[in-house]
């Protein structure tokens, strides 16, 4: 295998997710839901779609079924510092746990979109100053 060329996301609520993923990812919309016969949308997160298609399938996970990120499958996205910790702030508090996490060459942060999908930020740069905030390891987690 050279790459991963796509991933497909079940959501229930396509228009709240592709907002998110928008606006909130920054990712690029490359075919809106008005493409498609059936309620999907695509973007591009680097050399790999992303797409969102409206099946009533998504796992609407919350708080309440995370006791650990690591739980749960989900999609990572790497991004640079700037950027990641901007979503960190943004999308602080949604369970416990979500981070970030010392993953040894980078850091992780957990995040859930819309319909409950698990994400993950990633980045490979270290920070400019002092941390802001502890990194977490799988082991400080029960």
């Amino acid at each position: 295998m050279d790459a991963v060329d796509h991933i497909n996301l079940d959501v229930d609520a396509l228009e709240p997710c592709c907002e998110f993923y928008r606006e909130v990812l920054d990712l690029e919309l490359v075919r809106p839901p008005a493409d498609f016969q059936g309620a999907h949308a695509m973007f591009r997160a680097g050399e790999t779609i992303v797409t969102l298609a409206e099946t009533g399938r998504a796992e609407n996970w919350d708080e309440r079924g995370l006791d650990h990120p690591l739980d749960k499958a989900h999609l990572a996205f790497a991004t640079d510092r700037t950027t990641y910790e901007s979503l960190m702030d943004r999308l602080d508090g949604q369970f416990p746990n979500q981070g970030p996490y010392d993953w040894g060459e980078f850091e992780g942060f957990y995040f859930l979109d819309p319909d409950g999908n698990l994400l993950e930020v990633v980045t490979y740069e270290a920070p400019e100053g002092e941390r802001t905030r502890p990194l977490l390891t799988h082991d400080d987690v029960e």
